[in-house]
């Protein structure tokens, strides 16, 4: 009977001395948040908490990658940054209007886009020209009118044609150069890139891996190969569907 009390007594005494020393510590951990959460077990789960669709967040060295900053004149000389756009699902572009190749179907292609979510007001296009010499903002509201863009969130910006380029390039991965030996003097990339309401690039996963960008050439009546592929602007008026409702 005495050696069960001496029992009772040494664990009582162990958690009490637990008490002391552990407690306070846990406590101050807890005030400076120094205690993991549970959702930061992955760098995508911490980093966007869950979200409703299936679309992939990009990723760089294996951060999502984040539209960088960018300052540029609209067709309405206001100067629009990539602040302008949070809160919005966008679609992003590199093009220049005096284009005689792939340009006008990117375009004929994000007008079809534009009318399909008029009645958002969180959706949005911003367009980049690779040619800013040319393309002043008097120029750009005129090609604006000439493809039907209305609406308030499409904005065709200009600006120092090395910032322009320093985005596409490395902001975007988006390829884009000045070339004489082309058509016209310049060369880009036909691709769009989805944006989410929190600045992140985002895809669709096909065969266990995302696509990252959307071809903005291939037109609805068009597959992007023999294979079957799913049509690309139908695919993505399908994610932007989604990323709305996130």
């Amino acid at each position: 009977m005495k050696k069960s009390n001496y029992s009772y007594i040494g664990i009582s005494f162990i958690i009490l001395v637990f008490g002391i020393y552990f407690i306070p510590k846990i406590i101050d951990r807890i005030k400076n948040d120094d205690i993991a959460r549970e959702d930061s077990r992955t760098d995508f789960v911490g980093e966007h908490k869950s979200t409703p669709s299936d679309l992939a967040f990009i990723k760089i060295n294996g951060k999502s990658k984040k539209v960088p900053h960018f300052s540029f004149i609209n067709q309405d000389g206001k100067t629009i940054t990539e602040n302008d756009y949070k809160g919005k699902v966008y679609i992003v572009e590199f093009f220049f209007t005096t284009c005689p190749t792939i340009c006008p179907r990117m375009n004929a292609n994000l007008v079809k886009i534009q009318n399909e979510f008029t009645d958002f007001d969180n959706f949005g296009v911003a367009s980049f020209t690779i040619n800013p010499e040319h393309d002043t903002p008097e120029v750009l509201k005129a090609y604006a009118k000439k493809y039907g863009v209305t609406n308030p969130n499409w904005n065709l910006m200009t600006g120092n044609q090395e910032d322009i380029y320093k985005l596409a390039n490395e902001g975007f991965n988006l390829y884009t150069a000045q070339d004489d030996s082309v058509p016209a003097g310049f060369e880009h990339s036909g691709n769009f890139a989805l944006i989410d309401k929190n600045g992140f690039i985002r895809s669709r996963v096909v065969g266990g891996n995302p696509i990252i960008f959307y071809n903005g050439i291939i037109s609805e009546s068009e597959k992007v190969d023999e294979t079957g592929m799913e049509q690309e602007i139908t695919m993505l008026k399908e994610d932007i569907a989604k990323l709305l409702k996130e």
